[in-house]
């Protein structure tokens, strides 16, 4: 264990303050309780005024932000806090060691992708056994072939403590590998290329860059996304001309608007090289001939506020999902020449106002659907040139169902993603003429896990303005006793229209083995019952969205789904928000709280352009150059509304560099929950000093982070020894 004391003792001496202060804080800092463990580092206050609509904010700890993360004041603090973590859990290492292990246990060591066949290739990505990365590969022509190795990431890996590579792009002639890679966490990488024939590197090296890369069908010409240093947004499209040295690179689209995002990508058919922009009320797409690179892109449509479409290519048509006059979007189709007229498109899927419109893929002859309906997904195929309409359903209560890698327009199936609360990820290929399906493949639980033992259901609960939230919930049939004795834990995100499905997540069932239910709460923010339920879960609806959290745990306990003294909540991103406006609005619900990259300081991030994401966001939280989302966002914001009262006990994680909640805003709630609270609960801060927003990389070490959440939860109920269901 590191030396606690010292580094707390550092954290308060190179803050500055009046002598006889710091003398006295140190003096504070150097005592430890009756146990030995370390006391917490309290942070010096520096007062910040800050002054707008006539309103005075007081930051106490806004001397915590520091963009170049190498202020050694700052450095110190969080290795304190992480120090005093240890301290505090160091009496779980034993369980968080054996639940690391059942965790990691119920990952396939040799996993495995079903293989995807597209231009005399079959693709595949596997796994070597207790290695953290994965290995691309593929066969010529048949799955008998003899394996290329494309790509060992763990090779690539192996002097980092952080890699991530994003989408890989093979060029149309199958020679040439485009990767980017990122050894930091902030999401900003280098695009690397690779002659596929001979193994070597080639000297082209794109910095700063998105992490996705399109090849115009020439094999010379490389699209890709250049990123705003400080804001980190990706907003100029570039091309690259193979051999030649990045600044002679070429700018053919810049992104004026910072409320939008920029993406590229290439149509199925490899004619048409994309550029999408997205917003968060409006979209759009622009469009070139991949056959002429040097040509300059033109909008498919132009964009309009409040608009949001995007476009697949099949033969000389558009296919449009759109929400013109159509709030749960519908389906139409226009003739490629004629996009740019409005009033030539037609109707392929009307609009229906009780189904939400999710995503759709296309073939020669069919078109396949995901829609909404009731709060669940289901698969819908269509016959393009008889108008078949089949429906393709699953049986378990609640599940998550998407479309799957389908890169071939002449393919006879379609490739759909499937699982559930107890059910392991699934691809199913669904026949295009009869919807017949078939199991490619269902992951490998090792460890004995077995879903009989396990039961999932989905309820209603009312809130408090009449609403029914829909909820997920999953528990061990021979743990679960329906009298309200259970542990539980309460997770949601809320956000975005961002809907979190019930999923199967192999590390729950630590949890559920050892009496918890899990719940998710599907509250407003999400588009679970459809895009209403998010637009009443934003801007000036935002706090439906936390309301709607605390009468589903009010709900959960009255119904006996868990115990009133024994609920656990947990959220992470936008999903730490809520985390963080639960606890200040009803902290006596909650047993314990984890809040994961919380995005807590709402009003002074989004009062900072220079901050990634906050122009983005104007649509989703407010502007608060504008007085009225000024004064609301400022009622409900964690970090704002912290106040002298008893919370519960509380883990908050974060990374040091991550790039969409930066490492300062929970540094900062931290050290103001320390100052006002008034109860004697945990409070504990884990910095990840090597990653960013995803925590650590790699597929086995990132669970030392669940175990530690786990851990907190189980102890805090007394049953840290407490073993796993036992056949």
């Amino acid at each position: 264990m590191r030396n606690t004391t010292a580094v707390l003792m550092l954290a308060i001496g190179l803050v500055g303050c009046g002598e006889a202060d710091k003398e006295q804080k140190i003096q504070e800092e150097e005592m430890t309780s009756s146990t030995g463990q370390a006391s917490a580092p309290m942070a010096q206050k520096v007062p910040h005024k800050m002054l707008i609509h006539g309103h005075e904010r007081v930051d106490n700890y806004y001397w915590m932000r520091d963009d170049e993360r190498k202020a050694p004041e700052v450095i110190a603090h969080l290795e304190a806090e992480n120090a005093y973590t240890d301290s505090v859990m160091q009496h779980t290492k034993a369980l968080q060691d054996a639940l690391f292990e059942e965790m990691t246990g119920r990952l396939e060591k040799d996993k495995s992708t079903v293989p995807v066949y597209y231009n005399g290739y079959w693709y595949h990505t596997r796994y070597l056994p207790e290695k953290e990365y994965a290995v691309h590969a593929r066969r010529k022509g048949t799955q008998e072939a003899p394996e290329e190795v494309m790509l060992d990431v763990n090779a690539l890996a192996q002097d980092s403590g952080y890699f991530s590579v994003g989408r890989l792009a093979v060029s149309p002639s199958n020679q040439l590998l485009a990767y980017p890679e990122d050894n930091m966490g902030r999401r900003v990488y280098t695009i690397r290329f690779k002659n596929l024939k001979t193994g070597e590197l080639l000297p082209d090296k794109l910095e700063n860059a998105s992490p996705v890369a399109v090849w115009a069908n020439d094999n010379r010409t490389v699209f890709y996304i250049n990123k705003d240093r400080q804001t980190l947004l990706g907003y100029q499209v570039m091309r690259h001309k193979l051999g030649t040295p990045q600044s002679e690179d070429v700018m053919v689209y810049e992104e004026a608007d910072k409320a939008f995002y920029t993406w590229i990508s290439k149509s199925r058919d490899g004619t048409q090289v994309n550029i999408h922009h997205s917003s968060t009320t409006s979209s759009g797409q622009s469009i070139l001939n991949a056959e002429t690179p040097l040509a300059e892109f033109s909008p498919l449509y132009p964009r309009e506020k409040g608009h949001e479409y995007s476009a697949q290519k099949l033969g000389s048509n558009f296919y449009i999902l759109t929400n013109w006059q159509a709030e749960n979007f519908r389906l139409m189709k226009v003739a490629t020449q004629s996009a740019a007229d409005k009033s030539k498109w037609k109707d392929v899927i009307p609009h229906n106002s009780k189904v939400l419109l999710e995503d759709f893929t296309l073939f020669d002859q069919h078109l396949a659907l995901i829609e909404r309906k009731s709060g669940q997904t289901g698969l819908r195929i269509i016959n393009l040139e008889n108008d078949k309409d089949l429906q393709v359903g699953f049986n378990d209560p609640v599940y998550q169902l998407s479309l799957s890698a389908n890169p071939n327009l002449d393919s006879d199936s379609v490739r759909i993603s499937y699982s559930s609360l107890t059910t392991p990820k699934s691809v199913y290929q669904a026949e295009l003429d009869s919807g017949e399906l078939q199991l490619l493949k269902q992951d490998k639980i090792p460890g004995g896990f077995d879903p009989e033992y396990y039961q999932s259901e989905g309820i209603l609960i009312t809130a408090r303005d009449g609403v029914k939230v829909p909820v997920s919930l999953v528990y061990c049939k021979d743990k679960f006793k329906h009298d309200g004795t259970n542990p539980l834990l309460q997770y949601a995100y809320g956000s975005y229209g961002s809907t979190v499905d019930p999923r199967f997540r192999s590390s729950v069932v630590s949890l559920l083995d050892r009496g918890f239910v899990f719940a998710i709460a599907h509250i407003r923010g999400g588009q679970k019952l459809g895009r209403a339920w998010y637009e009443d879960g934003k801007m000036f609806n935002k706090k439906n969205t936390f309301t709607d959290f605390v009468d589903v745990t009010k709900g959960l306990t009255q119904l006996k789904y868990g115990a009133s003294d024994k609920i656990f909540a947990s959220g992470g991103s936008a999903g730490g928000l809520l985390m963080g406006a639960v606890v200040n609005m009803a902290p006596d619900l909650y047993r314990g709280v984890t809040a994961a990259v919380p995005f807590v300081d709402v009003v002074t991030t989004m009062l900072d352009e220079s901050i990634p994401l906050t122009v983005n966001e104007y649509d989703e939280w407010g502007n608060p150059n504008n007085k009225d989302s000024y004064e609301y966002m400022l009622s409900y914001s964690p970090y704002d509304q912290v106040k002298a009262q008893d919370y519960p006990n509380i883990l908050v994680t974060t990374g040091l560099h991550d790039s969409q909640v930066q490492y300062f805003e929970p540094m900062k709630w931290v050290a103001k929950l320390r100052e006002l609270k008034t109860d004697k609960n945990q409070l504990l801060f884990n910095v990840n000093m090597e990653a960013g927003h995803g925590g650590s990389s790699g597929r086995f070490r990132r669970y030392h982070e669940t175990a530690l959440q786990y851990a907190f939860y189980l102890d805090l109920l007394g049953v840290g020894e407490a073993a796993a269901r036992v056949e």
